[in-house]
């Protein structure tokens, strides 16, 4: 493999690791100020209220997100198994 093949790879690895950690990233960030912005209103400020509701969302978002995220890695490793046969 050449350096640009090698740093292309590189690219869609980081890619790929994005669109499948991106969606349960983003649950939890909305889920946080959800629930940031009910504990300024109520002037509750307990730091363990935050921690259920976004494991809560973000397990709920995980399965719902297996079937896209399994065949984003897969797609991978096909594109990884290509680069290997041909080179």
């Amino acid at each position: 493999m050449t350096g640009p093949e090698v740093v292309d790879v590189a690219r869609q690895s980081i890619y790929v690791m994005l669109q499948i950690s991106a969606p349960m990233m983003i649950v939890a960030l909305v889920v946080g100020i959800v629930i940031a912005l009910l504990q300024a209103l109520t002037q509750v400020q307990e730091m363990t209220l935050v921690f259920v509701p976004k494991i809560v969302a973000i397990f709920v978002v995980l399965l719902l997100a297996l079937p896209f995220m399994g065949q984003a890695m897969q797609g991978y490793m096909n594109l990884i198994a290509q680069k290997i046969v041909a080179g």
